[in-house]
């Protein structure tokens, strides 16, 4: 049928089923057996057949439509987020609809419900800070809305969150410092309501006094994602008398801030200082000096979002719903850390 719109009830004469077992296999309903979901899939391949999305919304009361809810200035987060989602959108026939908000503001759970209304949106996905937000999560529940979020911690209901291990990460980079001989270290963290701030600077902290070493108050200093910020925080750990050897920061653009404030004090890292950050973006390996910082796995935490929340709108998959999904952020060593020598 080269000149022809392929429909689905050709999809059915030629796998030799029913128009509705067409349906359920596209909608991948548990009740087509596996032999028949084969044959007609392998059909449905050999003919590029794409299903009608308003046809096949109409069929099934849904609109086939996910929705994206975050507040985060790093544009590079939710890209990767957002690579992660539609990867996983566009093998399973849904498509995303974008919402930035403000998390701080007193409508906040109003506006993400209006927006789902709006929008008549099947499910939400919600990035961190937004995330971090307990009522929203408890307004979902009652409107029966399904969700994800995606936070930094260990022990959240498994059906709800994509879970990142930011505290066992920072731990990591504690115990890599003082294992190339760093002694007097330096923290810069995030801003405090954050709980991916408070997730690394707890496994930060613990990992220092584990290993018998302090982290003097002077030498902790309170950040807020923002490069420029860092800049005037980085020199000012910088001016101390004695000052740090090595700087962790809670995430990329202010690691980026502090090699910039040791640029303008000529220390050079890093042989006279060394630098860590959390992310790694896409600005960690094209600054100069590479920057060693933490791997967050975020388009694979997008993609484990996507699956967990079609699995609960199409109720066809439990064991995806309950699994738990928690990932480890790896460190990434470059050029802005070294050993340290008196």
């Amino acid at each position: 049928m080269p000149d022809q719109k392929i429909t689905i009830n050709d999809i059915a004469r030629l796998s030799g089923v029913s128009k509705r077992t067409v349906s359920r296999v596209i909608n991948n309903s548990p009740k087509v057996g596996a032999a028949t979901k084969a044959k007609v899939t392998e059909v449905i391949a050999q003919y590029n057949y794409v299903p009608d999305k308003q046809a096949r919304g109409l069929a099934s009361s849904r609109s086939y439509l996910l929705g994206l809810v975050y507040d985060n200035p790093d544009a590079l987060f939710i890209d990767d987020a957002q690579r992660g989602i539609l990867s996983v959108c566009s093998q399973q026939g849904y498509e995303l609809v974008v919402h930035p908000c403000r998390y701080k503001s007193p409508d906040f759970q109003q506006n993400v419900l209006n927006f789902v209304r709006r929008s008549k949106l099947d499910g939400v996905i919600v990035l961190p800070p937004a995330s971090e937000v307990d009522a929203l999560g408890e307004v979902l529940t009652e409107q029966e809305i399904p969700f994800v979020r995606l936070v930094s911690g260990t022990n959240e209901v498994a059906e709800n969150f994509i879970m990142s291990d930011d505290r066992a990460a920072a731990a990591e980079v504690a115990q890599f410092l003082v294992d190339l001989g760093h002694r007097q270290i330096a923290l810069m963290t995030g801003p405090d309501n954050y709980r991916s701030s408070k997730e690394r600077q707890l496994g930060f902290i613990e990992a220092i006094k584990e290993r018998g070493l302090k982290l003097p108050k002077e030498l902790v200093v309170s950040g807020n994602n923002d490069y420029h910020t860092a800049i005037k925080k980085g020199l000012d750990l910088l001016k101390q008398n004695p000052r740090p050897s090595a700087i962790f920061c809670n995430n990329d653009e202010m690691a980026a801030g502090v090699l910039k404030a040791a640029h303008e004090l000529a220390i050079k890292v890093p042989e006279a200082l060394s630098v860590c950050g959390f992310d790694d973006n896409l600005l960690a390996s094209r600054i100069i000096p590479e920057l060693t910082t933490i791997k967050r796995p975020v388009s694979e935490m997008g993609k484990y979002a996507a699956r967990k929340l079609i699995a609960k709108i199409e109720k066809n998959n439990p064991d995806a719903v309950q699994q738990k999904c928690l990932v480890r952020p790896e460190l990434v060593v470059r050029d802005s850390t070294g050993l340290y020598s008196d």
